[in-house]
């Protein structure tokens, strides 16, 4: 008799997720697993919700109703009972550590040098020995290819290369979770590859990722779950193979032909 297998359970759970600015709704009622391990790949024309998602997976956005777990814990707010009460600023940040997030923009502090990029927040907020930060971040950089550049200021690298870096960055936190928001989408077309090699190199280690993109190629190649949202809606969800070759949504599948 085979013994029965656990089911996984998500690293993250999003249930009836939405938001609206002013009278403009954003996202409508969303729900989405995530597992450990999984890479998720998020498509859609600009304002269908994709960019909103991801920030209100790390409290960035506050949502207007429903919830996003983490590991089991509500993101930005405590149960009690029925009702969902805000975290202090405190706690928020504390659970912000667990997820790193890397921008369309590189956000990297241009007075500071790539390794105090890298350095700051392990030992600012996770109180990381300095001397462990700086070793951990000359790993980093080789990881993603830029040993060597820990003294370069962002001014002095292309964009790829700020990319990067704030990958690294974003995992010297040592996160659970990945976020990725048009992470290629301000390069130049020949800076795109090493990025996204970087990225198919962290997927291929387990790191579960949510990656906002219109690179068609990544998500066939390293996606799991392929994600087309419409109108702050799911509308389309499945395995690439079915979702890009062929999807069932009618926007999707008009959304596809004119990128692929």
């Amino acid at each position: 008799m085979t013994a029965a297998v656990a089911p996984v359970v998500p690293l993250v759970r999003i249930r009836g997720l939405r938001k609206s600015f002013g009278t403009n709704l954003v996202l409508s009622g969303i729900d989405l697993d995530v597992r450990p391990g999984e890479v998720t790949v998020l498509l859609g024309p600009s304002g269908s919700g994709k960019s909103t998602l991801l920030r209100c997976i790390n409290h960035l956005e506050k949502p207007d109703a429903g919830f996003v777990e983490l590991a089991g814990e509500i993101v930005g707010y405590r149960p009690d009972g029925n009702r969902l009460h805000e975290l202090h600023t405190r706690a928020i940040t504390r659970q912000r550590t667990r997820v790193g997030m890397v921008f369309q923009q590189f956000n990297l502090f241009p007075h500071l040098s790539v390794l105090d990029n890298i350095v700051e927040a392990p030992v600012a907020v996770r109180r990381v020995p300095k001397k462990q930060a700086v070793a951990r971040a000359l790993e980093l950089l080789e990881r993603v290819g830029l040993a060597g550049r820990e003294d370069s200021y962002p001014r002095q690298m292309s964009g790829g290369q700020q990319q990067r870096v704030a990958i690294a960055r974003a995992l010297a936190m040592e996160p659970e979770l990945m976020l990725f928001d048009e992470p290629t989408s301000a390069l130049d077309p020949e800076l795109v590859g090493d990025v996204l090699s970087v990225m198919k190199d962290l997927a291929d280690t387990g790191m579960t990722m949510i990656v906002v993109t219109h690179e068609i190629g990544f998500a066939r190649e390293v996606a799991d779950t392929v994600v087309f949202l419409d109108g702050g809606q799911i509308v389309e969800s499945g395995p690439p193979a079915r979702v890009l070759a062929h999807p069932r949504n009618e926007r999707a599948r008009a959304f596809l032909a004119a990128v692929l």
